[in-house]
């Protein structure tokens, strides 16, 4: 019997195969490459290792180890993947503090040769559609956060009375109004009329002449700078543009989330797509971060898993008969889904009544709103934890005991 680990890297991976013995029978790099994987079957073939004869163990190092993994098992080896942090723990068991590619790639085929590995499979091709589509809008959705911050800053130096004009800078109509009139100096000396009709049409009404001669009224007498100006109206068109172009990739991936949330609905009868649905405070968005992150529910062995697999768990500092009292969020894991599953508990203990009066409840003890709100999203996890291994939608009324998670 063989055994192969394999060091993953951006452009080569170091594969060092061992025998029962834990000899060294191969150790090859090879590149990120087809070319690469036909060198490594060559000597596979040169050395009599075939798919019933070798077990493969290689660390999830970014998303460079996804190709090699795929292709490995199309051919028929069963493939271990582990996480850097549980190979990082095992290394140190090893007397030598050595770290080269070779080194760890050997660690690697050891750890497969002590049989301590969990069994690895790769997400189904619909989740895998949910994870990459969930990822890049999480990404967008940050950097039109970082673009807003900016028109923030500039409107901070040129019209700081700018936000007393609508009840959010970044709705329709101010938006479009930043768009065609990007300095108070044009706001100020726009036709009233003319300036009435553009709130109204892009306001839907909303907005009039009372709007408009507000807008004007701010603009003339601003507290703003007058240097660069045409810079700063310059940088504020186009920041403003960008917004929108992102916003509006951010609705065609939301499109697409949809479509493929479809895809999951057990039947046309059904109301809901995935139980995850029916838990007020998580809709289609959150819910199709959340089963792109986790995957397959079955693999963890309970609720306290997967919240440690969130990252949502407390970190525990104690030494000797000291014990930190100030216990902060672990951050281990996928910050979308983190992230994910932190907008749903804020939604939920407004919108559900039974994680609404957990989260007061907190609140009365003297927890901070962060803290609160982090003990509604352990809670909402354990919901979500038993109502996806059952398949059963949310009920109101159900007892979330310790059996029910597990």
């Amino acid at each position: 019997m063989f055994f192969g680990g394999i060091d993953i890297a951006k452009h080569k991976h170091e594969v060092c195969i061992i025998d029962a013995e834990g000899n060294s029978v191969l150790s090859i790099n090879i590149h990120n490459r087809k070319k690469g994987v036909d060198k490594l079957l060559s000597n596979f073939e040169r050395l009599g290792i075939t798919t019933d004869n070798c077990k493969f163990c290689l660390e999830a190092t970014g998303h460079y180890w996804l190709s090699l993994y795929y292709h490995l098992t199309e051919l028929g080896y069963e493939v271990h993947v582990i996480n850097p942090i549980q190979s990082h723990a095992i290394r140190n068991f090893y007397i030598r503090k050595t770290k080269t590619d070779l080194k760890d790639a050997f660690i690697l085929a050891d750890m497969v040769r002590f049989g301590r590995l969990p069994q690895s499979e790769l997400a189904s091709e619909t989740v895998m559609k949910l994870q990459t589509l969930s990822r890049h809008r999480f990404d967008l959705v940050r950097s039109v956060g970082d673009l807003k911050n900016k028109v923030l800053a500039i409107l901070d130096r040129v019209f700081p009375e700018y936000p007393e004009c609508f009840s959010g800078v970044f709705i329709n109509s101010s938006k479009k109004l930043l768009q065609e009139f990007s300095s108070p100096e044009e706001l100020a000396d726009v036709d009233l009329s003319e300036l009435t009709e553009f709130l109204k049409k892009h306001s839907r009404g909303r907005f009039g002449s009372d709007k408009a001669q507000q807008v004007k009224d701010l603009a003339k007498g601003t507290f703003g700078i007058n240097l660069a100006a045409d810079a700063y109206a310059l940088e504020l068109r186009l920041l403003m543009e960008q917004i929108e172009f992102v916003e509006d990739q951010i609705n065609t991936i939301e499109e697409a989330i949809d479509q493929v949330m479809e895809e999951m609905r057990p039947s046309e009868d059904t109301e809901y797509r995935h139980v995850l649905e029916t838990v007020p405070g998580i809709g289609p968005t959150l819910a199709a971060a959340i089963i792109g992150e986790v995957g397959d529910i079955h693999r963890f062995k309970n609720a306290k898993a997967l919240v440690a697999f969130a990252g949502i768990d407390a970190s525990v500092y104690a030494s000797g008969e000291f014990e930190g009292s100030k216990n902060k969020m672990s951050k281990r894991g996928s910050p979308v889904l983190r992230h994910s599953l932190w907008m749903a508990a804020v939604s939920a203990r407004r919108f559900n009544p039974e994680l609404k009066e957990f989260y007061e409840k907190k609140k009365q003890e003297g927890k901070h709103s962060n803290v609160a709100t982090g003990a509604v999203a352990r809670k909402l996890v354990h919901m979500i934890f038993s109502l996806w291994k059952n398949n059963r939608p949310y009920q109101s009324n159900y007892k979330w005991s310790p059996d029910n998670n597990s």
